[in-house]
């Protein structure tokens, strides 16, 4: 069920022009509106920045700052909530197509008129209340997710502490058999917990309560405690872990948070081990160039490229384009939550960077993170 429209929703008009200032906002007040006025387009920003309006009605030809970058200004405004902008314009079809283009929302032809411009108002209003019932309901969901996952940890962790006293021998001896079932019960329950640390996180960071640590991180000495971390790991399945640092590095320092990259290596390492049965996993590390994705503005940026090559059995062509995706699972037999490359997207786009996946299926899968040193 939406919103009712409520008599206090603030609407912003901006306009250069004082008489036409003031008919909209007689008109719109008679209604019940809250008006507040803008005569220019650096104005109005200001305006928005401190207090955003549920409506913004914008005349298209204004001096210095026009009507359609204003419009381009505020849908590049990630901080700002979803605001309908109605423009207000005295030109033909081109200037209303470059305004839609722009993210408008609508747009209403000068000489106004009443009952046209109130349908209008109306109509984007119930839009904005929709979106932000929606967003508040979505916020509701995360929020919920959130604290049963952090409410799950509790009686994770408590078991494992146990099934470890049980290994131990704290609680008394076992039989052979009953030291083999636990074994298997706490592989179980680890991987229930790194599941549950996962989504964690992944909901940390689209909450946007992931505060990280940027601090000169030396890359190599990171992955090679990694590779110390998994080698046992990859031991078990008789997987050999190679590493081709090389020595003479130019530059081998990023800006990062060293618990996220570490998590980040070690979700793709663990990632490589887990779906490859025989062979060995390659991890490289040299300097690279901007790849061709990354903005323009970024180019300049020198980049370390971090190389996970494995000799598994390799992504399928129509799954390598959703395989960062959220809830995105492969259809290999050993799939888990789809969540683990994820989060590891994420954690490369928060440091400005960039994840790549090459692989044929029957000759294993490279993973590619660039980030800018």
């Amino acid at each position: 069920m939406s919103l009712p429209l409520a008599a206090t929703d603030q609407i912003l008009v901006v306009d250069d022009s004082p008489d036409n200032v003031f008919l909209i906002q007689t008109i719109l007040e008679e209604e019940g509106y809250s008006i507040t006025t803008a005569e220019n387009g650096a104005s109005a920003l200001a305006q928005i920045e401190l207090s955003p309006p549920d409506l913004v009605l914008l005349d298209v030809m204004m001096p210095g700052m026009d009507g359609f970058e204003v419009t381009k200004r505020l849908r590049e405004n990630t901080k700002l909530p979803f605001i309908p902008i109605l423009l207000i314009t005295a030109h033909d079809k081109p200037s209303v197509a470059q305004g839609l283009d722009m993210g408008a929302d609508d747009f209403i032809r000068k000489p106004v008129e009443v009952d046209e411009l109130l349908a209008r108002v109306r109509s984007l209003l119930r839009l904005k209340h929709s979106v932000d019932e929606r967003d508040q309901i979505a916020r509701q969901r995360e929020d919920y997710v959130s604290r049963l996952t952090h409410d799950l940890r509790t009686p994770l962790v408590a078991a494992d502490r146990m099934l470890m006293l049980f290994q131990q021998g704290a609680l008394g001896e076992l039989s052979p058999t009953m030291l083999e079932a636990i074994a298997t019960m706490a592989r179980s329950n680890q991987n229930l917990l790194q599941m549950v640390n996962t989504l964690l996180e992944v909901y940390r960071f689209e909450a946007g309560r992931k505060t990280l640590s940027f601090f000169p991180i030396d890359v190599r000495p990171l992955l090679q405690e990694v590779i110390n971390e998994l080698t046992p790991l990859a031991a078990e399945k008789q997987i050999a872990i190679i590493a081709e640092f090389d020595e003479q590095l130019p530059i081998n320092k990023v800006m990062g948070d060293r618990l996220e990259l570490h998590r980040l290596f070690t979700n793709l390492v663990g990632n490589a081990i887990k779906f490859t049965d025989k062979g060995s996993i390659t991890i490289r590390l040299n300097p690279a160039v901007a790849p061709k994705t990354i903005s323009a503005k970024q180019q300049a940026t020198a980049y370390l490229a971090v190389e996970v090559e494995d000799t598994g059995s390799g992504i399928a062509i129509d799954e390598q384009a959703t395989m960062f995706e959220r809830f995105r699972q492969g259809s290999h037999k050993r799939s888990g939550s789809g969540l683990g490359l994820y989060l590891s997207r994420r954690i490369v786009e928060a440091h400005q960077g960039l994840i790549q996946l090459h692989s044929e299926p029957g000759k294993g899968s490279v993973f590619i993170v660039y980030l800018p040193a």
